[in-house]
């Protein structure tokens, strides 16, 4: 027995129809279960906020702080620097931007070969926590740019540098973090010799001391 051409018809329609509300109801199961895995977590990992005490002005000195370039291996180190800025006062504090960096300097730094370098900072820089632990905030300083300049050797230095706060040692430690993904880059190179080269990343280590000494949770 054969089916009549409409019948025929009728069933694929119907199949068609069978097909896309299955897919529709797949969907939305996806959808429902997406839903429910972002109300269940963490809080932390979506709120996390942070406090800072007393907050507000703050200065920094440091000893000998050291610029690599790790493409080529030269550095640029400086017997001594200071920074100033900013850190934002209270309770409930988002990480980002949760304080400024609008000053620095850097005293008798020298690169390859012994020559004399001067180190001017450009802009504000951002300091920016991601977490605290053990009275101990990570994160990370972003907007960095610096200029560079020596007997036949310019550059400028751009990007975000790694660092890490300690409460009981009131010290901003600024160092690289391994896979981090915040990297310094140098760029607007004129002269040096190929001492150093545009596009090449580079690393910064240096510990500043704040004052007034702050306690961040």
């Amino acid at each position: 027995m054969q089916l009549s051409t409409s019948t025929k018809e009728e069933q694929i329609s119907m199949r068609t129809r069978l097909t896309s509300l299955t897919k529709v109801l797949l969907a939305g199961a996806a959808a429902a279960t997406a839903a429910l895995a972002l109300s269940v977590a963490p809080a932390s990992a979506l709120t996390a906020t942070f406090t800072v005490s007393p907050g507000g002005s703050y200065s920094g000195s440091a000893g000998t702080t050291t610029l690599t370039d790790t493409t080529t291996g030269n550095a640029l180190t400086c017997k001594s620097a200071t920074a100033a800025g900013t850190l934002k006062s209270g309770s409930g504090l988002s990480g980002t931007g949760i304080g400024t960096i609008t000053s620095t300097s850097f005293t008798s730094c020298t690169g390859p070969l012994g020559l004399t370098f001067t180190v001017k900072q450009s802009g504000t820089w951002n300091l920016n926590i991601t977490s605290n632990s053990g009275g101990v905030s990570t994160g990370f300083i972003s907007s960095v740019k610096a200029s560079l300049s020596g007997p036949l050797c310019s550059a400028t230095v751009t990007g975000s540098a790694d660092a890490s706060y300690s409460n009981s040692t009131g010290v901003l430690t600024v160092k690289p973090v391994s896979g981090s993904g915040h990297t310094l880059t140098v760029s607007g190179v004129s002269g040096c010799l190929g001492l150093i080269n545009n596009g090449d990343t580079s690393t910064f280590n240096g510990g500043f001391t704040i004052s007034p000494k702050q306690t961040i949770t």
